[in-house]
């Protein structure tokens, strides 16, 4: 495995936790093994990576989700055929384990009873939701599909819509935020739009409704970086109602008002239009009532 390094300054073994799922302790073991390299080159641990770097994995430990127990959480599957999934998550469900976490995520939901791309240690995700963040994802059932949706994801060509309840109102119907991304210098688990070690992103949005305190807007994504939308709403004075990282949390049993509602794409093998649109749940809409009303 080959990774190119896009920050600057971080230690080696932090780095690479926050990018394959494996502890600090074990990639550690790794370097001191000589089983992970820097530009071809043998590193120590307190190594901090540079933007270009090629980091080079020539052993990864057999992986840990082979040896996860399947949960029973049940699953609203929207569309299933040999190929793909398509889900509606709910809201407060991690999509896939992590270190310290290998229990009640949507992939263990999933291991136990359907088919699912080996993608490495994230098997069958293609793209993914927050935590708290419901609504419409794409789940791979083989490597095929799992490639060619990558693809589509990054040339543009599965729309992505959301909709999200945003503090305050606008003076205009539409807009888009062009803002890279990158990690927020100070605050590791936050991202922010910056200059430094940032992708390119973009967020379309238009202006559904509007109430005395927020507004209900869609969000079309062209690029799909972490936490865009949150990061982009912020950014421009709007951050995500009740969004416990980027605005201001109003009733702490849910998360932030952010849905993924629509999406639209071309079936990977047979190439037919598919178009999939689900609603909020119940409690988006309750907490939004609360939220106006206060």
């Amino acid at each position: 495995m080959e990774i190119k390094v896009e920050d600057n300054g971080i230690r080696i073994d932090k780095y690479l936790s926050e990018k394959i799922d494996l502890s600090r302790s074990k990639i550690q073991k790794l370097i001191d093994d000589n089983k992970i390299l820097v530009n071809n080159n043998s590193i120590n641990n307190n190594y901090k990576v540079n933007t270009g770097d090629i980091i080079s994995i020539l052993d990864i430990p057999k992986d840990p989700l082979l040896n996860l127990k399947p949960c029973d959480i049940d699953i609203d599957i929207i569309y299933e055929d040999d190929d793909l999934l398509v889900i509606n998550k709910q809201s407060g469900l991690v999509v896939h384990p992590a270190p310290g976490n290998y229990e009640n995520t949507l992939v263990n939901a999933l291991i136990g009873k359907y088919e699912l791309s080996n993608n490495s240690f994230r098997p069958g995700i293609v793209h993914r939701l927050d935590k708290d963040t419901s609504g419409l994802m794409l789940v791979a059932k083989n490597d095929y599909i799992h490639d060619k949706l990558s693809k589509m994801i990054s040339l543009k060509e599965v729309e992505r819509y959301y909709l999200a309840v945003v503090e305050g109102t606008f003076n205009h119907e539409a807009g888009t935020v062009d803002a890279p991304i990158g990690r927020d210098q100070k605050y590791r688990e936050k991202m922010a739009v910056t200059s430094l070690n940032s992708k390119k992103a973009i967020t379309h949005f238009k202006v559904l409704e509007e109430f005395n305190n927020c507004s209900m807007i869609e969000c079309k994504l062209d690029t799909g970086r972490t936490h865009q939308i949150r990061v982009h709403m912020n950014y421009i004075k709007h951050p995500i109602v009740n969004d416990p990282l980027y605005g201001h949390v109003f009733n702490e049993k849910f998360g932030q008002l952010l849905h993924s509602y629509r999406l639209v794409f071309k079936h990977p093998r047979t190439n037919q239009l598919l178009e999939f649109q689900v609603e909020p749940p119940e409690e988006f809409m309750t907490l939004l009532n609360e939220y106006v009303n206060k």
